[in-house]
């Protein structure tokens, strides 16, 4: 064998180790592409599960409403005007052939329709005390504070008078004020129900917790039906075409 033929056979054996060797580094290549590839994919699909679901969770509380009245509990503020508030909450309930229960912090009741769920709270904290069974309730049953309706009097609109607000002060009224601070917020929906000022000067607290005259009390009936299609019209058509619709009626 001559040095020319061992020189072209060690030149043939050095490229088919480098064409093995090639092969290797190609499937190595591959395979690192696709682990890559695979890891994206699989990263991927579980963002749009996790994605999905959640959205499917807040699809699912954006159909809760929490509506809370405002009151004082036990017979001697039954009739009162500062329980305006558990008034309207019973009316709304009564009309809808629902009960409520004794649960934590307060009486509960629900009413469904067209796939909203409304949760009825009348808390029985006592008036200033409103915010703990709001909060409570708000997270136990994960209701967005968008979805949350105080029903309160209000000495500054006349008697009957309806107003929807998603924000504002307190306006001196305990039971808004425990709530604005127990939910650190005064973004939250009101529906305020007027009950004049019609006192005079140091009688406010008498007249807030005074019985209704003969004549608001015969009005309060029809007061009451149109309140109670105002709540439900919150749920259903939102509360921007709620209040273009009832404000002030």
């Amino acid at each position: 064998m001559t040095a020319r033929t061992v020189q072209m056979l060690q030149r043939k054996a050095r490229q088919q180790l480098r064409h093995k060797f090639d092969i290797t580094t190609n499937i190595k290549k591959h395979s690192d592409e696709f682990q890559n590839a695979f890891f994206i994919f699989t990263t991927m699909f579980k963002w749009m599960f996790r994605k999905n679901l959640t959205s499917k969770d807040n699809k699912t509380m954006s159909k809760k409403y929490l509506i809370v009245g405002l009151g004082n509990t036990g017979s001697d503020y039954v009739n009162t005007r500062h329980n305006i508030g558990f008034k309207i909450l019973n009316h709304f309930a009564e009309s809808r052939d629902v009960a409520y229960e004794s649960r934590k912090l307060g009486a509960l009741a629900t009413y469904k329709i067209k796939g909203r769920t409304f949760i009825l709270l009348k808390p029985n904290t006592f008036m200033n005390l409103s915010g703990k069974a709001v909060k409570y309730w708000l997270d136990k049953e994960k209701v967005p504070i968008e979805h949350l309706l105080v029903v309160t009097d209000d000495l500054n609109l006349p008697f009957g008078t309806l107003r929807l607000k998603t924000k504002g002060s307190d306006g001196g009224h305990n039971g808004l004020k425990d709530i604005q601070n127990k939910l650190n917020t005064t973004n939250y929906n009101r529906l305020r129900f007027g009950i004049s000022d019609a006192f005079t000067k140091g009688k406010q607290v008498d007249y807030v917790l005074g019985q209704w005259t003969d004549t608001e009390f015969d009005n309060l009936k029809e007061r009451l039906k149109k309140t109670s299609e105002m709540i439900e019209n919150f749920g259903l058509s939102g509360v921007t075409n709620t209040m273009n619709a009832y404000n002030g009626t």
